[in-house]
């Protein structure tokens, strides 16, 4: 792990009320980077430019074959809250784990080297949390599709939910990018780390989901930020697009299933929504 620079001594609330970084909870934004030396300044430089600064960065290259490596390390040189590791390639959940193990914060967050955030979003997340006592935060996001920008989301109430209220809402859109990503949400590590959830290693398509499932069971609080505030990138030659084939999509998808069928049931929401739960079979995964 590499460290440079000097970290700042407090940050700039959106109000631009000045608030010692001391007082603020920590969070680790886990960035897993895997050729991408083009997008990954636009998108380091949206998190370095975060008015909350209490951050500790996780960048993990997979293995990189272009320079990404050598742009995690610059970046590192110059904001001491980054930390830089290197692994062989193993794929982006591989280096999501490994990031997870390493953080050290109170909260969890995470941000792909293709996209960017807005400059308030960790404020905003661990400002409702800290609020709320959340378990689980949850924000709108844009859709980047060449000059083409749509904002997404579903979740319009102001008000906390739990988590059999907020599973009620994900079976209406179960496919969806805004439930089924990692990155448009806040987690509590105490949470990942005591019940031992990470990401599912064997799949290479919407593991994201398998990680949101057994979390989502763990909590107590839920709350949606309507703001959107991520900044995903439609990319057509991602690993996901271009080796995706219709038989292991449905492969993927049976699998995935049977994880959404449990969590269903451990609910006690299975038998009255089954017509429901069966459409995720069928349903193509969308970021609408």
């Amino acid at each position: 792990m590499e460290v440079w620079g000097i970290s700042p001594l407090s940050y700039a609330m959106p109000d631009n009320h000045l608030v010692s970084v001391a007082d603020q909870p920590l969070v680790s934004i886990i960035v897993p980077v895997y050729n991408a030396e083009q997008s990954l300044p636009r998108c380091l430089d949206s998190i370095c430019a975060q008015t909350y600064q209490n951050l500790e960065i996780i960048l993990v290259d997979d293995g990189s074959t272009d320079d990404s490596l050598t742009v995690c390390r610059k970046f590192a040189y110059r904001d001491a809250r980054i930390h830089v590791l290197s692994q062989p390639n193993s794929g982006v959940s591989a280096a999501r784990n490994n990031a997870i193990e390493t953080a050290t914060g109170k909260y969890i967050q995470f941000v792909d080297s293709d996209d960017w955030i807005d400059e308030n979003m960790t404020f905003l997340l661990v400002q409702r949390a800290e609020r709320e006592q959340a378990d689980f935060i949850i924000s709108h996001y844009c859709r980047v599709d060449g000059e083409k920008t749509t904002v997404h989301g579903f979740l319009e109430t102001s008000a906390c939910m739990n988590r059999l209220e907020f599973a009620q809402e994900l079976i209406r859109n179960p496919a969806s990018f805004y439930y089924g990503v990692m990155w448009n949400k806040l987690y509590r590590r105490d949470i990942i780390r005591r019940h031992r959830i990470y990401c599912y290693e064997q799949l290479s398509w919407c593991e994201d989901f398998l990680f949101n499932l057994p979390y989502i069971l763990c909590t107590n609080r839920i709350c949606a930020v309507r703001t959107p505030l991520y900044y995903y990138v439609k990319n057509d030659k991602s690993l996901t697009a271009t080796t995706l084939t219709p038989h292991s999509s449905i492969a993927n998808r049976r699998q995935l299933f049977e994880y959404y069928k449990v969590f269903c049931t451990e609910l006690g929401m299975f038998e009255e929504n089954k017509k429901q739960i069966y459409k995720f079979l069928v349903a193509t995964a969308k970021d609408g």
